[in-house]
């Protein structure tokens, strides 16, 4: 592991570059420029992201950074060890981008939020969400967590003159400062009992080598590790908004703007699985499996959220506070692919959370464009939907398909992938269990279908204006949901080839 700066080093964080630009750009457009069409902000946060996106993905087509094959050696480490640069960094930061990218186009006629500081927060996020993924230290895990977590907290309270803005963001960051000193906290217990053996190391490679190696530790040290394991699961358990640590969603969700909540119920889940499936794939706490101490929290987790997420979700009246409650029990399923602990098993939590984005931003994006109209978020403004806009009622009728796992949909074989593997790892009823969840599920997300197309509303009348910019947004969103349902090998392929530098570092 070199601790020379070099040209590489610069390119291993391009992407994140490309974001510190874009969001200059923004803020100067803004203050400097003082656009009369506040609209075209929007349109540069968009534009931006996709551009920095094409430059991702255009930097691993045709130069191969990140190579597939060093990205499993130590030649993959960049920063004296705080940055890895391999295939699972590229696929969250694809993530990340078509998060911000399709946001941004679905909030551009959001007249409240046609400010220059609200999408450069939401790239600021985006940049502390792309460091967690890359993070390969237990200290730049923490500088990018907050990195992100503070720019989230503004963002959920940016509606200062709405009272439900204001609560959320402070609950937000009441929760999230607490899970933080948690989290931290524990990573200081793990680094003080690698110190006590001579290895004053924060890196979670050399961490998992030394844990890993019978022996090294004292067995009186075994429940300082377990100690030190539960504060960090609580610390990522709130980001990924799993039980118990998911009571502030609903309220956050339902007071937040609707574009930052579909922002953070997507891009912020995935960094918080990002960050969960590096530390304890790399044996930060030992061998990652059943016989592990923490294994059997995890497990309970994943089978609590998915089961309290969708009973829960039955009884909501409100469409934000049903999706709030439907992102926790879609983060018990990803799940199942963290807990069996195999590479198939970290592919298929890729791919779904690669396909929820899709998925639940373009419900959202349904949502808001209500709510211009309707002033509220009850079920009951989706009564007729397919009367007033056939359009949005598509979009939404493949989004909640996608979400209950129906085919053709991309949710159906995200659902499948991640069962598959589980009883591939010899876990059928760990895959059992999801598949009586999902159809709990149905009840809701078909009720919901029944109002837009089978019930009658007073509003009938009143139409829905759909901007260009937010129609791109959704049909991307559909295209790429019903796509990677129809044609998911090339991108699974992907995942699963990424999944397997989360178990390898050699070199």
């Amino acid at each position: 592991m070199s601790s020379t700066l070099t040209f590489d080093w610069v390119l291993a964080l391009l992407p994140e570059i490309g974001l510190v630009v874009l969001l200059a750009a923004l803020l100067l457009y803004d203050r400097a420029l003082k656009p009369v069409n506040r609209r075209n902000i929007g349109l540069l946060s968009a534009w931006g992201a996709f551009t920095v996106l094409i430059l991702t993905l255009g930097m691993w087509l045709l130069f191969d950074i990140p190579d597939s094959q060093q990205a499993l050696s130590v030649n993959s480490l960049y920063w004296g060890g705080m940055i890895r640069n391999d295939l699972i960094t590229l696929i969250f930061r694809v993530i990340f981008l078509v998060a911000l990218f399709i946001t941004s186009l679905i909030t551009i006629d959001v007249p409240r939020l046609q400010r220059g500081e609200f999408y450069a927060l939401l790239v600021a996020a985006t940049i502390g969400f792309s460091l967690m993924a890359a993070s390969a230290d237990l200290i730049m895990i923490y500088i990018a967590l907050e990195t992100a977590s503070i720019s989230s907290y503004v963002l959920a309270g940016f509606v200062t003159e709405d009272d439900q803005s204001a609560e959320a963001g402070m609950k937000y960051f009441v929760y999230g400062a607490v899970a933080t000193g948690l989290m931290l906290y524990g990573m200081s217990l793990l680094h003080g009992i690698l110190t006590s053996v001579g290895v004053p190391s924060t890196n979670i490679y050399e961490i998992g080598l030394v844990l890993s190696n019978a022996g090294t530790i004292p067995p009186q040290a075994n429940g300082v590790i377990l100690l030190a394991a539960a504060l960090m699961i609580i610390g990522f358990g709130f980001k990924i908004s799993a039980v118990p640590f998911h009571f502030w969603t609903p309220d956050v969700y339902n007071g937040s703007p609707t574009s930052f909540t579909a922002f953070v119920s997507t891009a912020s889940k995935a960094a918080g699985f990002a960050v969960f499936l590096r530390v304890f794939t790399a044996g930060t706490f030992g061998t990652p499996g059943q016989e592990s101490l923490w294994w059997a929290l995890l497990i309970s987790m994943c089978v609590i959220t998915m089961t309290l997420g969708n009973f829960a979700a039955i009884f909501q009246n409100d469409i934000k506070r049903l999706l709030a409650y439907s992102s926790i029990a879609q983060a018990g399923y990803a799940m199942i692919g963290l807990v069996v602990f195999t590479p198939a098993g970290s592919g298929a939590t890729m791919f779904y959370l690669l396909m929820y984005v899709f998925t639940n931003i373009a419900a959202f994006g349904v949502v808001i464009l209500i709510y211009n109209v309707s002033g509220s978020n009850d079920l009951r403004d989706l009564y007729g939907l397919n009367r007033r806009s056939p359009y949005l009622a598509l979009v939404m009728l493949f989004a909640l398909l996608s979400l209950g796992g129906i085919p053709p949909t991309a949710g159906f074989i995200g659902k499948f992938f991640v069962f598959k593997a589980a009883v591939e790892a010899g876990y059928w009823w760990l895959a059992l269990l999801g598949i009586l969840n999902a159809f709990v599920a149905l009840y809701y997300y078909l009720s919901i279908i029944k109002y837009m197309y089978l019930y009658r509303s007073d509003s009938e009348d009143v139409p829905i204006p759909v901007s260009r910019a937010a129609q791109i947004g959704l049909a991307v969103s559909v295209f790429f949901i019903i796509f990677l349902g129809i044609y998911a090998s090339p991108a699974f392929d992907w995942t699963r080839e990424a999944a397997n530098a989360f178990f390898t570092l050699v070199g």
